[in-house]
């Protein structure tokens, strides 16, 4: 006995993953609880240097990036906010990475073999990153001058890139 299609369950099938392909980018880009709130202040240690206070940074710009030793996706990130700051940094722009691992030696090796001129900063207990609720990686926030979050990207790739730097060219324009 041959089985024969059914031109109807062929039909809901189809229409099943239209709706799923229609709504995948609204699941992903679920709302951002601190958007347009006050940013968290904190301190933390950056790998290279001292101390790090966001409210001293008040007037410029801020881009903070929580990043994993373990994500690729974050080691390109990195790269693309060295090329971003080297070009808008006259402009006010401040960048940071702030690291999520629970291994700190990980991270620390991980952030000597990067060629980034902008601090990477250590959360060891992640209460910054709970402050922030990070809830994927790389995650990047934009603040502006007045310490307000403005923007989050939850991924990185070329269009969602394209997408953060005509956001920072608004806030730098402010």
């Amino acid at each position: 006995m041959q089985r024969q299609s059914r031109p109807e369950s062929s039909l809901g099938l189809r229409l099943c993953l239209a709706a799923i392909t229609f709504c995948a980018p609204a699941m992903a880009d679920t709302p951002y609880p601190l958007k347009a709130h006050e940013a968290p202040d904190f301190a933390l240690h950056a790998i290279a240097g001292g101390n790090v206070r966001l409210s001293e940074h008040r007037g410029d710009v801020v881009i903070l990036s929580f990043w994993g030793s373990r994500c690729t996706p974050c080691r390109t990130q990195l790269e693309a906010l060295n090329r971003t700051l080297a070009t808008y940094r006259s402009a006010g722009l401040q960048v940071y990475g702030i690291n999520v691992d629970d291994d700190q030696t990980r991270a620390i090796a991980y952030a000597h073999g990067e060629s980034v001129t902008f601090p990477l900063l250590l959360d060891p207990q992640k209460a910054v990153s709970r402050s922030y609720q990070v809830d994927n990686l790389p995650m990047t926030l934009l603040i502006d001058r007045s310490g307000v979050v403005r923007n989050v990207m939850r991924d990185y790739n070329a269009k969602s890139e394209e997408l953060f730097l005509q956001q920072l060219r608004a806030l730098l324009n402010e």
